[in-house]
């Protein structure tokens, strides 16, 4: 059994998207659109877009990497091109021209992924609409902090930011952005988020693909 002060273990990511439907019922009925930060999420999000009786789709956002250190975020980049830097972004030796680069770089991710992912019609229109934004979980918050300054740009009703779990430093970064914050657990001692799954199998571009066309 689970001691109380233990964070929770999620069996896989459809285990933590049903969690979270439990907690936004009050948004069923209301048609929200739910957003997945791909890929990780996107089998989240469609499954919370189903428990909600929603529309699924993806939002999308890229991490910009440290030089030398590609799994440390110092910021984040949108898809209208607007960049988030970390605090700790100069202190990795991130200067104004790596920056440019990378998110240049970054950016060309995105245009490919939304060209694999929707290559036949645009992104679904949050405007006026309540927005769920979904991701598996929060390391340093900047993907997030991306998103949801992307979508609020776009003007919905409401934006609400759901996470299975996230660390406490994400959780302050990403408060300010949103109306409404659900995270299941904010552990204290949080290391990255695969330690909170039994099974974090990596999502591949094919499945976000099959995700997307298979919507209702």
């Amino acid at each position: 059994m689970r001691h109380a002060s233990e964070p929770q273990v999620f069996r896989d990511r459809l285990d933590a998207a049903h969690q979270l439907a439990q907690r936004l019922q009050s948004y069923r009925g209301q048609r929200p659109l739910v957003l997945a930060i791909p890929r990780g999420a996107a089998p989240m999000a469609r499954a919370l877009a189903q428990a909600l009786q929603g529309d699924f789709d993806v939002v999308l956002v890229r991490k910009l990497r440290a030089p030398y250190q590609p799994e440390l975020a110092i910021g984040s980049v949108d898809e209208s091109g607007w960049v988030y830097l970390a605090p700790h972004a100069a202190g990795t030796g991130a200067g104004a021209d790596y920056v440019a680069a990378e998110k240049d770089r970054q950016l060309e991710v995105i245009r490919y992924r939304r060209a694999q992912y929707t290559p036949v019609r645009p992104p679904l229109d949050p405007a006026g609409r309540t927005v769920i934004v979904v991701d598996d979980g929060l390391a340093t918050g900047a993907t997030m902090a991306a998103a949801l300054h992307s979508l609020r740009q776009r003007h919905p009703a409401r934006l609400v930011c759901a996470v299975p779990v996230a660390s406490p430093q994400a959780l302050a970064l990403v408060r300010p952005l949103a109306d409404e914050v659900l995270c299941l657990q904010a552990p204290p001692h949080f290391q990255a988020v695969g330690q909170f799954y039994q099974d974090f199998a990596q999502v591949e571009d094919d499945e976000v693909v099959a995700l997307l066309k298979s919507r209702a």
